[in-house]
C-alpha cells in the first residue's frame, strides 16, 4: 500500500475513532439527561399522590384525585399488601395488571423501563408504603418513554450522519493534503531513479517549500548527500586516472629498457639500473597506497606512548644529512624538551616526509630549518624552507592524493607520487592534532605541526616502566 494511502487510512482512523467516542459521550449524556428529568416528574408525582392520600387502619388506600395536580400523562396503581389492585388512574384504559411486576417486591424506591402490553414504553417508578414501619402496599407511577425513545433515535441518526461525512469529508481532505505533502517525496524517488538509470551525480530535487520543516530538511540533506558522492565520485575517476598514470610511466621505462636489452641480446648496465629504479618507485607507490587504504579503513592501528618528540627529531636531523649532501643547509633553529603521545614511528614517518619534501624542493644553497615548541597544551614542530613557495590556488588541495603544485615544485624521477602528505595529514589528525602549511610564491613554505602533549599520568607510567 503506498505511503500516501496508509498515512490518509492512519488519519482516518484515528479522526473515527474520536468522533465515535465524542458520539458515545454525546449520546449518553443526552440519554442521562432526559431520564433524569423524567425521573424527576415521576419522584414528584409519587410525592404529590402519596401527599393525597389517607390509609385507614386496616390499610385501605384513599386517593383524594381531585386535590391531586399531577402529570396528566401519569399512570398510577395502588397495590395492597395482598398483590391487589385497589386504586388505578390509567391514561391506557382499565388494566389490572402491574405497571411493573418486579416493583411490587421492591423494599426501596426504584425505577425500572418496561414494555407494557406489548408495545407501550413504560418509565415506572415504585414506592413501596409504609405505616408505622409496617408494609400496606405499593405505588407505581409510570409514564410513556415514546418522546424520549424518539430523541434517542434522532440523536442516533444525526451523530451517524455526522460521523459519515465527517469521515468522508477527512477522507477527501487527507488524501490531497497528504498528497500535496509527498510530492517532493515522489520528486526525490524519481531524481533518485533518474541518477541510477543515467548514473547522474549532478542533477538535485527542486523544492519550493519551507526549508525548515521536515520535508525541506530532507531534500537538502539528500541533495548534500548527492553532493557529497558526486564529489566522491569525481574524486575516484581523479584517482583512478592518477594510479593509472603514475603505472603507466615507469611500466613503460621499464618495457622499454626490456626491449633494448632484447634487441641487443646483451645486459645493459644503465638499463637494469633504470628498470631497478623505476621497480622501486612502483614498489614504493604501491606501499603508500597501501598504507592510505588501511588508514581510511581504519585497519592501520597506532601504537600510543609517551614519545619523546625532541630526541625523535634530532633522529631524524641526522638522518636527513645524508639526504641533504650538502646542497642545502639544515639546520634546527630551536627546540625544547618535549613529550606527546603518539606512534613513534607514524610521527618519524611524517617528519621524514615533511623535511625531505622541503630538501627536494629547496634549490641548491638554500636553507632548511627545523624547530619545536611547545605551550601548556601542544607541541609544536615547524619545517621551513627558502624554496619556490607554493601558489595560493594550490593551497587548499596540497593535502589531496596525488596532488602536486606543478609550477612551483616541478616533478623528476626523484619526486613522490602526491601521496605523502595525504598520509602525512591522516597520521596528524588521528594523534589528535593538526597540520598547516604557510607558502608564498618566491619566499619559501613553512609546515607546521601541532600535536597533544602526553598526559601527566602517562608520562609517570613511561618513567615507571623505564626504570623497571
Amino acid at each position: 500500500m503506498p505511503l500516501r494511502s496508509r498515512l490518509s487510512l492512519l488519519y482516518i482512523t484515528l479522526l473515527g475513532g474520536i468522533l465515535l467516542l465524542f458520539g458515545v459521550g454525546v449520546y449518553s449524556v443526552v440519554n442521562f439527561m432526559l431520564l433524569r428529568q423524567l425521573d424527576e416528574i415521576l419522584i414528584q408525582t409519587a410525592a404529590d399522590v402519596i401527599s393525597n392520600t389517607r390509609i385507614n387502619n386496616w390499610g385501605a388506600v384513599s386517593p383524594v384525585i381531585q386535590r391531586m395536580d399531577i402529570n396528566s400523562n401519569a399512570v398510577i396503581q395502588f397495590w395492597d399488601r395482598e398483590g391487589q389492585l385497589t386504586f388505578m388512574s390509567t391514561i391506557i384504559g382499565t388494566i389490572q395488571e402491574p405497571l411493573d411486576e418486579q416493583g411490587l417486591s421492591a423494599v426501596e424506591p426504584v425505577f425500572r423501563d418496561v414494555t407494557f402490553l406489548d408495545n407501550i414504553r413504560l418509565r415506572v417508578y415504585s414506592v413501596p408504603l409504609t405505616v408505622n414501619s409496617r408494609p400496606v402496599g405499593v405505588l407505581q407511577v409510570a409514564t410513556s418513554l415514546t418522546l424520549v425513545d424518539t430523541a434517542r433515535r434522532d440523536l442516533l441518526y444525526i451523530i451517524v450522519i455526522f460521523f459519515l461525512v465527517s469521515i468522508l469529508l477527512a477522507a477527501v481532505t487527507s488524501f490531497y493534503a497528504i498528497g500535496t505533502l509527498a510530492e517532493p517525496l515522489q520528486a526525490a524517488t524519481e531524481v533518485a531513479q533518474q541518477i541510477t538509470r543515467a548514473d547522474d551525480l549532478s542533477r538535485r530535487i527542486p523544492y519550493s517549500g519551507s526549508p525548515d520543516d521536515e520535508i525541506g530538511r530532507l531534500i537538502n540533506s539528500f541533495n548534500e548527500t548527492l553532493e557529497r558522492l558526486e564529489t566522491l565520485f569525481s574524486s575516484q575517476q581523479r584517482f583512478l586516472a592518477d594510479v593509472s598514470h603514475e603505472f603507466r610511466t615507469p611500466l613503460t621505462v621499464i618495457k622499454g629498457n626490456v626491449d633494448l636489452m632484447r634487441r641487443m641480446k646483451t645486459l645493459d648496465e644503465e638499463s637494469l639500473g633504470s628498470i631497478e629504479a623505476e621497480a622501486n618507485r612502483l614498489a614504493r607507490l604501491v606501499g603508500d597506497l597501501l598504507l592510505l587504504a588501511q588508514a581510511e579503513s581504519g585497519k592501520l592501528p597506532l601504537n600510543l606512548t609517551c614519545v619523546e618528540l625532541d630526541t625523535l627529531l634530532l633522529e631524524v636531523f641526522q638522518e636527513m644529512h645524508v639526504l641533504a649532501k650538502g646542497k642545502v643547509s639544515l639546520t634546527i633553529a630551536e627546540i625544547d624538551q618535549v613529550q606527546v603521545d603518539g606512534d613513534r614511528d607514524r610521527l618519524k614517518q611524517v617528519l621524514i616526509n615533511l623535511i625531505s619534501n622541503a630538501i627536494q624542493y629547496t634549490p641548491a644553497g638554500g636553507r632548511v630549518t627545523l624547530g619545536l615548541s611547545k605551550t601548556l597544551e601542544v607541541a609544536a614542530i615547524s619545517v621551513a624552507d627558502t624554496g619556490p613557495g607554493i601558489p595560493e590556488k594550490d593551497l587548499p588541495h596540497i593535502f589531496d592524493r596525488f596532488y602536486r603544485a606543478e609550477k612551483s615544485r616541478t616533478r623528476s624521477k626523484a619526486s613522490g607520487f602526491g601521496l605523502g602528505l595525504s598520509i602525512a595529514y591522516w597520521i596528524v589528525d588521528h594523534h589528535g592534532g593538526r597540520i598547516e602549511v604557510n607558502s608564498k610564491e618566491g619566499q619559501g613554505t613553512t609546515f607546521l605541526i601541532y600535536l597533544p602533549l602526553c598526559d601527566e599520568h602517562t608520562v609517570d607510567d613511561s618513567k615507571m616502566n623505564s626504570h623497571s
